[in-house]
């Protein structure tokens, strides 16, 4: 009697293992499914500037909003120009940041790499108790990633990879990184045999150069890319312990932005793979619970409260735009 009661225990206590282990599991595994990205906005360039006539100081291409909002989330653009304070208190209610492309300098006071050194390393901080950030750089934000990881110490090289369609060429042991290991077969042969990443950049960051600013333990680098002049450059890379991650490429025009004669790939496989790095990013954005305090100051945060402009009539860079006045940056 006592042998069997003895394997009742066992087996009793093996069903509570069990048990608990998946409430703890499940646990885990909830996700947010109501996630808000953030953008950066950026200096107005030079080519926009005069086409508004000076009236802006910051602008959104639509194309970054639409590439989040395809993949469920919704997007609260972020001032450029603010202080420690706000971007504390915006990240506190963000789910993600995007950094996206863009022609501005990085040396501009109180501009987009500022912004950026500041989200960085509070994003670092976040990540570092536990609290799970993930923050996406595209072509300019790409730099933008290493460059403040490198504490502003430049380290990008002139380049020639303007309409420049490319397949990836990854390196090996691309499968293991968080950016790749769950992409299903078609999409690696997608990107792996097809012109379908798109590059405007007339910089570039190598392995010689992480190596130079210590970047070369951070960051891991998924895959590379040669430019017009032979130039072997970093086209994927993701930090080694944080979600953060960049794209020297352009994911977003493969879906949404239709400027004639700049080679975007628009055919079917094309917007599959990017749409694959949109949800990629927003599902790592669903892994943490940040939220703002109340319905109404998240509905006047939302990037809903502004109307696109149509640019690409005017021959620019983006068929379509969000613009801010200075009225946003009054006091910091």
């Amino acid at each position: 009697m006592s042998i069997i009661f003895g394997k009742i225990q066992i087996s009793f206590l093996i069903l509570l293992i069990f048990i608990t282990h998946n409430v703890i599991s499940t646990k885990e595994i909830v996700l947010n499914n109501r996630p808000i990205i953030g953008i950066l906005s950026q200096e107005i360039s030079y080519r926009l500037n005069r086409t508004t006539e000076g009236r802006y100081k910051s602008y959104i291409a639509a194309s970054y909003v639409k590439f989040i909002e395809s993949a469920g989330a919704r997007v609260v653009p972020i001032w450029i120009g603010k202080n420690e304070t706000y971007y504390r208190n915006i990240l506190a209610k963000l789910n993600g940041v995007l950094w996206p492309g863009g022609g501005t300098y990085f040396n501009n006071s109180k501009g987009y790499a500022d912004a950026g050194k500041k989200i960085y390393r509070i994003a670092e901080e976040m990540n570092k108790e536990g609290d799970y950030f993930p923050i996406l750089g595209i072509c300019l934000g790409f730099e933008l990633l290493t460059y403040v990881a490198a504490n502003n110490v430049e380290h990008r090289i002139t380049c020639s990879s303007q309409s420049q369609a490319l397949p990836l060429n990854f390196n090996t042991g691309f499968k293991e990184s968080r950016l790749f290991k769950n992409a299903s077969s078609d999409i690696i042969d997608i990107l792996e045999k097809q012109n379908v990443t798109i590059n405007f950049h007339s910089y570039c960051v190598t392995k010689k150069a992480l190596v130079r600013v210590k970047l070369n333990d951070i960051f891991r680098i998924i895959s590379r890319n040669v430019d017009r002049n032979g130039v072997r450059f970093i086209s994927s890379l993701e930090h080694v312990n944080f979600p953060f991650y960049g794209l020297q490429f352009h994911p977003e025009k493969n879906i949404y932005e239709w400027i004639k004669d700049k080679n975007i790939p628009h055919s079917f496989d094309a917007v599959k793979v990017s749409q694959y790095f949109a949800n990629f990013f927003v599902h790592e954005a669903r892994k943490n619970k940040h939220r703002f305090q109340n319905f109404t100051e998240e509905a006047k945060s939302l990037i809903y409260n502004y109307l696109p402009s149509y640019s690409g009539i005017n021959g620019l860079a983006y068929e379509q735009v969000y613009l801010f006045p200075s009225m946003f940056y009054n006091s910091i």
